[in-house]
């Protein structure tokens, strides 16, 4: 599936996003705030892309700007096992924060899940020092609920329910192909 909005593609992840994704994957914002997956080569990406795409829990989008159709980061959704419900994340190459992307793309997600009755709940996890993240969480409508210690990272864990999540979202409005 296939989700656009005014500047920007969102569609699943695929094998042909291996360069991309060696590339942001060892930006230092992944490896600081996300952490080193080891990711060296685009053979490395292919193997990490195939053990993402092959898992049910997983799901990657990658995001493109819409006109140059240049991969610029991703949206992901995660059920993991420590937490109760799927977990939303996002990362951009570094040339691309402050424009409203990953806003934009997030959000496009988000509604696409709530659009399609795929989403009830949902969290985002972020390092508590890591406050750009922090801010783009709050900024899409989930509000703190609790500190966890996971695999010895403090993790801020942010929640909000669909209805809450519809009342923020719906502010500006997306194209959903």
């Amino acid at each position: 599936m296939r989700i656009a909005t005014e500047r920007l593609t969102l569609s699943p992840l695929s094998e042909k996003d291996a360069a991309f994704v060696a590339e942001l994957l060892n930006t230092d914002g992944w490896i600081k705030n996300i952490g080193d997956r080891n990711i060296r080569s685009e053979k490395d990406a292919r193997e990490y892309i195939k053990k993402v795409t092959d898992n049910p829990h997983i799901t990657y989008w990658t995001v493109k700007l819409k006109l140059e159709r240049v991969a610029i980061g991703l949206v992901t959704l995660i059920k993991r096992d420590y937490l109760q419900f799927n977990d939303v994340g996002f990362a951009l190459l570094p040339q691309f924060f402050n424009k409203g992307y990953a806003f934009e793309a997030t959000k496009a997600v988000l509604l696409y899940l709530i659009n399609n009755n795929l989403l009830e709940d949902i969290l985002a996890i972020s390092l508590k020092e890591n406050a750009p993240s922090i801010n783009m969480i709050e900024k899409l409508g989930l509000t703190f609920e609790k500190t966890i210690d996971y695999d010895n990272n403090i993790l801020g864990v942010y929640r909000a329910s669909k209805g809450e999540l519809l009342s923020r979202l719906l502010e500006q409005e997306h194209k959903i192909v």
